[in-house]
Formats: C-alpha cells, sequence, structure tokens
C-alpha cells in the first residue's frame, strides 16, 4: 500500500509554502548588515562560498563518477550539493562555539546565489556525469522553472522576513524561536513523504543510501574545513565555513524533486536521508567543538588560578 502513496498538486503546494513559510522565519533575524559584513570580512564567506557552489558539487560529480554510483542516488547527491546552507548551521556554530557571524552571512549570501547556482550546478555536473546525464534528461526540467521556484521558496520569503525583522524587531525577535522549532517540523514532513512514497525501494536500497549519505556529508565537512585551513582562517571562522559546507539546506532538494520530479524515487530517499543526517553530523560536531572549548577555558582558568 505504501507503494502506492501519491501527493496530490494540492499537497505539494501545502509542502512548497511550508518551506518558504520556514525560509521567512529564519530569515527574521537577518540585517543588511549581513551582507555588509562579507564585503568588510570576505575571506571567510568567499571561501565557504567557492567550498559550497564550486568544489562540493564538483567533487561530487567525479566522486559518483570514478565509483559509478547508480544513477538516481548520484543525481541525488548532486542536487544536494548544488543547494545552498541549510537553515540549521548558524545555531550549531553556536552552539559549537564558531563564528556566528561569518555563519550567518554565509547563509543570507548562499540563499541568494542559490538563484543562480542551483539550478546551474544542477543541470551542468548532473550532464557532466554519463552515469547520470541520460536519467537528467528524462527529467526534463527546465532551468527557468527552477530559477523561478528557488526565487518563490528562497528569496522571497528571505526578503519578506529581512523586512519584518526591521520595521517590527521585538515581534520578529519574539516570533524567531517558534519559526525555528517549526522548520524543524516542516523539514520531517518532507522526509516522511519521501520514505512514504517509495517505502518498498527504500527498504531495498537503505544500505547503500545510509552509506552513500554519510560518506557525502563527511565529504562537506571535510572540503569546508580543508578549504578553510588553506587559507589560513581563524579557528572561529574555519568551523563556521566548515558547518556551513556540511549543512546544506535539504529541505530545498526534496521541494525541487516533489515539485518537478515527484517519481525519482531514488533521489527522493538520498535527499531526505540527506537532512536527518546531516543534522546529526552536525550536532555531534558542535558537540566536539564545544567540550573542546571548554576543556581549554578549564585549563586557563587553572592556569590562572596557579599563577595567583
Amino acid at each position: 500500500m505504501a507503494a502506492q502513496f501519491q501527493m496530490s498538486p494540492e499537497a505539494i503546494m501545502v509542502l512548497n509554502a511550508l518551506l518558504a513559510t520556514m525560509m521567512f522565519g529564519v530569515s527574521l533575524g537577518l540585517k543588511l548588515e549581513d551582507f555588509k559584513a562579507v564585503l568588510r570580512r570576505p575571506v571567510a564567506p568567499v571561501t565557504g562560498l567557492v567550498a559550497q557552489f564550486l568544489l562540493l558539487p564538483a567533487l561530487t560529480c567525479l566522486l559518483t563518477w570514478m565509483f559509478e554510483v547508480e544513477a538516481g542516488m548520484a543525481l541525488g547527491m548532486i542536487l544536494v550539493a548544488s543547494c545552498p546552507g541549510g537553515t540549521f548551521s548558524n545555531v550549531m556554530c553556536w552552539l559549537g562555539r564558531a563564528n556566528v557571524a561569518t555563519s550567518v552571512s554565509m547563509t543570507a549570501v548562499s540563499s541568494l546565489a542559490a538563484i543562480v547556482f542551483t539550478p546551474l550546478n544542477f543541470a551542468f555536473y548532473g550532464s557532466l556525469n554519463p552515469y547520470t546525464a541520460e536519467l537528467l534528461t528524462s527529467i526534463d526540467l527546465p532551468a527557468v522553472n527552477m530559477v523561478m521556484f528557488v526565487v518563490g521558496v528562497l528569496a522571497i520569503p528571505m526578503m519578506a522576513g529581512m523586512l519584518i525583522g526591521h520595521r517590527l524587531p521585538d515581534l520578529a525577535q519574539r516570533i524567531e524561536p517558534v519559526f525555528r522549532a517549526a522548520s524543524l517540523v516542516v523539514f520531517l514532513c518532507f522526509v516522511v513523504a519521501a520514505f512514504a512514497k517509495h517505502w518498498q525501494l527504500a527498504m531495498t536500497v537503505i544500505g547503500s543510501v545510509v552509506f552513500l549519505v554519510i560518506a557525502h556529508n563527511a565529504l562537506a565537512f571535510s572540503i569546508g574545513d580543508l578549504s578553510s585551513r588553506a587559507m589560513g582562517l581563524s579557528r572561529g571562522d574555519r568551523r563556521a565555513v566548515t558547518m556551513e559546507v556540511g549543512i546544506q539546506n535539504s529541505g530545498l532538494a526534496l521541494a525541487i524533486l516533489f515539485t518537478f520530479y515527484p517519481d525519482a524515487g531514488s533521489m527522493l530517499l538520498i535527499c531526505g536521508f540527506w537532512g536527518v543526517w546531516h543534522l546529526i553530523g552536525g550536532l555531534s560536531l558542535a558537540w566536539i567543538w564545544s567540550r573542546q572549548v571548554r576543556r581549554e577555558e578549564r585549563v586557563k582558568a587553572a592556569a590562572f588560578e596557579s599563577a595567583q
């Protein structure tokens, strides 16, 4: 029975509206200053954007090609790699004692950059990999439609959230935590829908999906960390960039698939589990970082007391 599950156009519209609402909510705390900060201190955000929109999709395409990953799963990985940073990265940076300002500025800029780079990278790298090129052709997803979709669920809600945050700061401060909590519920709705629609397929390929997603997420975190080290960034900025590249907006990937290609079972499963796993991976990394900082603080405190 689960295999016969179908999402109506109305249900898809509701899910997309929920994604837009989620983006609106997390944008309430964004300010024009966050964009200006990129111009004043461009090295860390630019490093993160290059890692996110160039290195991650390029290496994803190369590795899925080299290891002959099944076309649907490979294309799902390429789609996730083409998306901007996820909306939970700022909270995880705060938990992990990373530079939250860098994280926020990257989230803001990457969400706008996604208007161009998400459709471009998905089409380019999907067609570059010979194992996914044929499947991509069968999807027949017009680039203009995808651009307009990203504008509708990311850019417009983000600008509306920033406007409300600027005009009604007290209201924005009160409702932002509610939207952040609700955004997790929204995302879980996408994941449940993805697995419910393709339950039998999920039971068949779950081992491959889990392995590929964990490896892909580890690759994303590694790209962020190594790129930051190569640019000589401070530890706080390095951690922020690492988290931004590792926490991808897989909710956007799921929304794109539900809207334009709801029968792409393997792609939906990859994107769905990616979104669950990157929260686990991100929270685990934030916990490790915060423990390291607390340990260093205890050592400094002990040294200070000894010196007295």
